[in-house]
């Protein structure tokens, strides 16, 4: 079996070495129709776009993308080809969930949001909006949900988009990106979404750059309509708006679910859905290194601020962060 591996997927070496007869590894932007094409699996991150394109006339017939996101992935044209694909769903929700409370809390402290008279919204309520509500919760804040998929399965406790825009103080978006559809969230923090808000609330974007247009956050902030932005997720990575990263209270490379834990979920999610699938027993053992469990942001956004064109490198070169047990 041969697998083409992201190099920048952590913990993966050992294990994949033990299960595959040949590994090969490349930067994530590196992956060829040449390259794949006498693969049998992939295992990727975001920086991959498995289409038509990848792998039309290839001989792969897995992928597994160590990510809770798969809009890189074409699953009509794996359908259409025969390939099975999976993602890793709630990988990385103790390391987002580690973000926000960090975020709260330099509000709380640099920005005198008192938490236990505040209200926040959470957008998109699954593994990771479900762990940031118990969170919020815990530091005393009320919580509002917005998940329409849910509420229109008959599912309780959520409130329309509507309600979050005129309560909440702090609006936290976790949604996945669909461009299209019945709940498309592309775009849906918008120029209507902005100008429409009954407070002056922060806004926190920790799910996909493009649920944001950047253009109607300037505006917005420009007007005083949004008092301060958190962004860890962008349009167009790595190319950033610069006006955004100049005026974002935090700026953040798209690591707020990079901790160590997350990470090793992910790599292990995606093996043993490989072996699952190959009928390949997973032996195999992923073990995060030790590390330090208290985390400010506010590194990060000082790095990046200062040098965004370094963002591809602050992902790739992440130093070990645990997450709180």
């Amino acid at each position: 079996m041969k697998v083409v591996i992201d190099h920048k997927i952590p913990y993966i070496k050992e294990a994949i070495e033990k299960i595959a007869d040949e590994v090969i590894y490349l930067p994530g932007n590196a992956f060829t129709s040449d390259v794949v094409k006498d693969a049998d699996a992939l295992i990727v991150r975001t920086r991959t776009r498995c289409n038509r394109e990848l792998l039309e006339g290839s001989q792969v017939k897995f992928i597994a993308t160590a990510t809770i996101g798969y809009d890189h992935i074409d699953t009509a044209y794996c359908q259409e080809a025969g390939i099975t694909w999976t993602n890793c769903p709630g990988c990385n929700a103790g390391s987002v969930e580690q973000y926000i409370r960090s975020v709260l809390l330099i509000l709380k402290e640099k920005k005198g949001l008192d938490l236990e008279k505040s209200t926040l919204g959470i957008v998109g309520v699954g593994h990771v909006g479900s762990r940031v509500k118990r969170m919020a919760e815990t530091l005393g804040m009320k919580v509002l949900l917005n998940d329409p998929p849910r509420a229109d399965q008959g599912e309780e406790g959520f409130v329309d988009l509507s309600t979050i825009l005129r309560e909440c103080d702090v609006i936290t978006f976790h949604t996945p990106l669909n461009r299209e559809g019945r709940y498309a969230t592309y775009h849906l923090v918008d120029e209507d979404l902005l100008f429409s808000l009954e407070r002056t609330p922060f806004i926190i974007n920790a799910s996909r750059g493009e649920v944001v247009d950047t253009a109607s956050l300037l505006a917005a902030l420009a007007a005083g309509r949004v008092k301060e932005a958190i962004i860890d997720t962008w349009e167009y990575e790595p190319r950033i708006s610069r006006e955004l990263l100049e005026v974002a209270f935090l700026a953040t490379p798209h690591i707020a679910g990079y901790s160590a834990d997350g990470k090793a979920n992910a790599t292990r999610m995606s093996l043993e859905a490989l072996c699952r699938f190959f009928g390949i027993e997973a032996d195999f053992s992923i073990v995060p290194p030790e590390g330090p469990s208290d985390y400010d942001p506010t590194r990060d956004s000082e790095w990046l601020k200062a040098a965004p064109e370094n963002f591809e490198w602050f992902r790739g070169n992440y130093p070990v962060r645990r997450e709180r047990l």
